[in-house]
């Protein structure tokens, strides 16, 4: 297992491009970020060369500087705003070598929204770049209201409806948590699917070790099932970030 921080959360203190001196300092070789696309692509390339770091993650769509809504995943009549979003994601994930891009449902609801994100993941699938991952993530009611895709079991259903290699599950222990109570549970279920782990800890999205999360027992499972990709750090750290970085010695 390979650590990697998410710098949309570590070190909210530093301006944007100081947090990859910072991950390097602290001895990550991986970063993630949520929506990097405010910053020129050209400086986050510099901030990552001089770290020595790789992005490992960003998330789809990139924000609507009209004012519009985004075209989400699973938002019925945005399918033209989805594959638009997705075409300028992947150009991004191209030029900074990113290998996964984690797809957002948006705010839907009922059958009809499954359907359109079953339809709109099929076509990015086929359109992604070679060597391109899509995950996608469940997120809790708690920290994203009404979103559409806030289980695990409808997460597995859609990417076996899709039924592409290019699309997996990403795992983050703060929403497992939340959404079904026992995040170790969550992951040893669905493990086959997944493909990147985030951790947090619950309630509050605290450090690992702050909240109801078994992470000893989560990170031996994930031992046990051989899982070899990045764990991410994606919590809020409440004080300074080094303080909280014991996790990484569990890996």
């Amino acid at each position: 297992m390979k650590a990697a921080a998410n710098l949309s959360h570590l070190w909210p203190e530093l301006p944007f491009l100081d947090r990859f001196d910072a991950a390097a300092a602290a001895g990550f070789t991986g970063v993630e970020v949520l929506f990097p696309y405010d910053i020129p692509a050209k400086d986050t390339q510099r901030a990552l060369m001089r770290g020595g770091l790789q992005m490992v993650l960003i998330n789809a769509p990139p924000p609507n500087y009209t004012g519009g809504q985004r075209g989400f995943a699973a938002v019925a009549g945005g399918e033209a705003r989805f594959a638009h979003d997705m075409r300028r994601a992947g150009r991004y994930a191209q030029e900074l070598r990113v290998p996964m891009i984690h797809v957002m449902s948006g705010v839907a609801q009922g059958d009809g929204a499954k359907d359109t994100m079953i339809s709109n993941l099929t076509a990015a699938t086929m359109a992604a770049h070679e060597g391109l991952m899509l995950t996608l993530e469940p997120l809790c009611p708690q920290s994203q209201p009404d979103y559409f895709l806030n289980d695990y079991a409808l997460a597995a259903d859609i990417i076996a409806s899709v039924g592409a290699p290019n699309l997996r599950l990403q795992f983050d222990s703060y929403h497992a948590q939340m959404i079904h109570g026992d995040a170790v549970a969550v992951f040893e279920k669905y493990r086959d699917l997944i493909v990147h782990v985030q951790i947090g800890d619950t309630p509050a999205r605290g450090a690992p070790g702050t909240g109801d999360v078994d992470f000893p027992a989560l990170f031996t499972a994930m031992r046990g099932a051989e899982y070899d990709g990045w764990v991410s750090g994606e919590y809020t750290p409440g004080h300074a970030t080094k303080d909280t970085l014991h996790w990484m010695e569990m890996l």
